[in-house]
């Protein structure tokens, strides 16, 4: 599969009026909400080639069927990271996109949005757009970009993704706090953020045993020991937690068919009481909650861009012939 091949494929399908599931390893199904009666299913999965890397320039550009996985370790070859710690261990670089996923680093680094430069998709019109570059100044056309980020395969196939990618620290520290209440978590969060400290990842956890407060750090030792002063609560634990951490979802899904996930969008001083007020295993980072439900999870609230969301759709899948069924049932 090649992305004009892609392209080709789609419009032939769209002529046919023909429902397509779309994805590459499909190991997201369960967020977002199932495909709902696709007639045919197509996967970027052998779309996996490395096009173009620039060390120095911190740039690189991959087709959306590579796996997340060895695009890491591409980096990592040259000490350099992309910090969006999907969890998944089979996803791939669209699904990664398409899903919106990042993780406990997404404090300091941001999200997928922040990290696209550029991008290739295909459309049901056998179209290849283009939008971005491989400049990490080069806006033009980005927001269109930007639409494929979180859509679930709703509006075009992304084909080509191109990243800005960051230098790894020169070490990295993870310190752990346990509380009896979520008033407690927050508060010392508070305290973190007011102070000269700029950590990367700062996730709060309500697990059975109580709430946990993870801190990842990194930089030189210099600044690193500082925060082991900084954090008397805290007590230095292993840099695997993070893989708990990370894969704490797709696990839960696993073991819960009935189950799902529920990201609450919640401002900061908020946190807390909406944290509290949970039942289920939830994380908690950078305005959102993730809330975990065995079974029966409760409906999306949606903002008030649903209706610019349906208008979106409506110009890039009249039919509503991508991915039908997924954001939930509503798109």
């Amino acid at each position: 599969m090649t992305p004009e091949k892609l392209a080709e494929e789609l419009h032939t399908l769209a002529t046919d009026h023909r429902r397509i599931r779309l994805g590459g390893n499909f190991s997201k199904d369960r967020l977002g909400g199932a495909v709902a009666g696709a007639d045919v299913t197509i996967s970027m999965a052998g779309m996996r080639r490395l096009l173009q890397y620039e060390p120095r320039d911190l740039t690189i550009s991959v087709e959306a069927g590579m796996r997340w996985s060895e695009l890491e370790q591409t980096l990592a070859e040259n000490r350099q990271i992309l910090p969006l710690d999907p969890g998944w261990p089979n996803s791939t670089v669209g699904g990664v996109v398409a899903a919106n996923i990042s993780g406990p680093r997404r404090r300091l680094y941001g999200t997928a949005r922040d990290m696209i430069i550029g991008m290739t998709f295909a459309t049901l019109e056998g179209k290849l757009v283009q939008s971005g570059g491989m400049v990490v100044k080069n806006v033009a056309g980005l927001d269109m970009a930007k639409l494929m980020v979180g859509s679930f395969g709703t509006l075009a196939a992304i084909a080509v993704v191109n990243f800005k990618v960051f230098p790894m620290p020169v070490e990295s520290r993870t310190f752990e706090m346990r509380f009896a209440t979520a008033a407690e978590p927050f508060a010392e969060r508070e305290r973190i953020l007011r102070s000269v400290l700029q950590p990367a990842a700062i996730d709060i956890l309500n697990w059975p045993e109580g709430f946990r407060m993870l801190v990842g750090a990194g930089g030189s030792p210099e600044v690193l020991d500082r925060y082991a002063r900084e954090l008397p609560l805290a007590r230095m634990v292993d840099e695997s937690v993070w893989d708990e951490i990370r894969g704490f979802t797709p696990c839960f899904l696993e073991q819960h068919p009935a189950g799902g996930v529920v990201p609450l969008s919640v401002k900061p001083s908020e946190m807390c009481a909406a944290m509290q007020s949970l039942r289920v295993p939830a994380i908690a980072r950078v305005g959102v909650i993730y809330a975990h439900y065995a079974e029966n999870p409760p409906p999306i609230a949606w903002n008030g861009d649903f209706a610019m969301m349906k208008k979106v759709k409506h110009m890039f899948d009249p039919d509503r012939l991508l991915n039908p069924g997924r954001l939930y049932g509503r798109i």
